[in-house]
């Protein structure tokens, strides 16, 4: 846990307490906490060069420009991208996944085409897909999930044979932590002419993330997950394709020029980004890319593998405590979502609230793999670079707690009942 005790003071609302207890933060797979760097960032940005981009030759907006270009090359260099220009800035992923299925999949998304996804997909890589097969007249197809968490692969043949235009997954699950082996299901997909678009909110964050590696043709992330601020986050993509691509949003400097009756755009990035673009949180986040590098993304890996180990051998100690996905570290992230019997998620992460512990209940936007399982909801605990053992300890005592409180008040119940009848 050296990693962590060197980094805490980096981050300042780590050192919070709630009700007077230490705040156990553990809800990183839905937001990161953000470094001391990537705050001061956002206000330098508006205390000393708040400018518009791309647009005045004044020298605020001159040096507001190359910040935030400085900013898509860190993203790039992040990625593996071959060049800057391939980095589209969004509000995250959702927009992200949203741009490419409003825009390639309208262009290249026919009748009676197949979209092939995955049982384990968030919520943003599902409904634009569904909207775009309501419009275009397309098929869903889902590669199924295995009873440990993992995609079953067995069926991957079977349902690229029907030559889906468009393969979607997630690099990693927000809720089982599984690492799918992309770069293995890329390559069949492009055999069967499909291009492939990964989801990488819950990845780049932890693990070494190199596009050409990972042989996707569009990748989606959240700066918000990765240290950085909310509402910003981008879409890679090879240059050819995005530049093939026809604009998602029109308006603002994404124009060549404009006419009455038609316009034409910019190369990319630049056509995709129409209005003005959130400039200080794309300089943030390159910020957070530069914390992310010097802290070194093995040294994350290792930590947080390190600590979802722990803590997997950690909640299996606890009756009646069902984990989902699987039940080692390896290919795994640092998600790990369980239920507790006769005790609903919301109730746990009440409980848990009480001694400052926050944790995730719900369907965490994946409604569709709750389903898989059987369950409405569960309760998540996610991990990143500041967490330690000893916060995991605090969720194991938490969750005993929460045990023996509802325990005592079912047998309550039950006697409550024996004496009334």
């Amino acid at each position: 846990m050296a990693l962590a005790a060197g980094i805490r003071d980096d981050f300042p609302l780590l050192s919070q307490t709630v009700g007077g207890k230490p705040l156990v933060y553990l809800d990183s797979a839905a937001t990161s906490q953000k470094p001391r760097q990537v705050l001061e960032s956002l206000f330098e940005y508006y205390r000393s060069y708040n400018a518009n981009v791309h647009r005045g030759i004044y020298w605020l907006a001159e040096e507001a420009t190359a910040r935030y270009e400085e900013a898509r090359t860190k993203i790039a260099s992040l990625l593996g991208a071959a060049r800057p220009e391939e980095i589209v800035f969004t509000r995250g992923t959702t927009e992200a996944l949203n741009l490419v299925a409003g825009t390639w999949g309208r262009a290249n998304v026919g009748p009676g085409d197949q979209i092939l996804l995955t049982e384990m997909e968030h919520h943003s890589n599902i409904v634009p897909w569904q909207m775009l097969a309501a419009e275009r007249g397309a098929v869903l197809r889902y590669i199924p999930v295995t009873d440990e968490g993992r995609l079953d692969l067995d069926t991957l043949d079977r349902l690229l044979a029907g030559r889906p235009k468009i393969v979607g997954l997630a690099h990693q699950s927000n809720v089982l932590g599984t690492i799918n082996p992309v770069r293995w299901i890329a390559d069949r997909a492009h055999q069967a002419g499909a291009l492939v678009v990964v989801d990488a909110a819950q990845s780049v964050p932890h693990q070494k993330v190199d596009v050409t590696a990972l042989g996707a043709d569009f990748l989606a992330f959240s700066g918000h997950k990765m240290l950085g601020p909310m509402g910003i986050g981008g879409l890679w993509a090879r240059y050819a394709v995005l530049d093939a691509m026809p604009p998602y949003h029109g308006g603002g400097e994404m124009i060549t020029s404009v006419g009455l009756d038609r316009s034409t755009y910019k190369a990319p990035p630049h056509k995709f980004e129409a209005g003005t673009p959130d400039v200080a949180g794309a300089i943030a986040l390159g910020v957070a890319a530069d914390y992310i590098r010097q802290i070194g993304l093995d040294a994350i890996t290792e930590h947080v593998r390190d600590l979802t180990a722990y803590a997997l051998l950690r909640l299996m100690e606890i009756p009646g405590l069902t984990i989902y996905g699987p039940r080692t570290a390896t290919d795994r992230g640092g998600a790990v979502a369980f239920t507790l019997d006769r005790v609903h998620p919301h109730d746990i992460a009440q409980v848990l609230d009480g001694d400052g512990i926050a944790v995730r209940a719900g369907h965490h936007c994946a409604e569709p793999l709750h389903r898989r399982f059987g369950i409405p909801a569960s309760a998540r605990a996610s991990f990143h670079l500041y967490n330690t053992r000893a916060e995991v300890d605090a969720l194991v005592e938490g969750l005993l707690k929460v045990r023996r409180l509802f325990a005592r008040a079912s047998s309550t119940a039950k006697g409550g009942a024996h004496g009334a009848g």
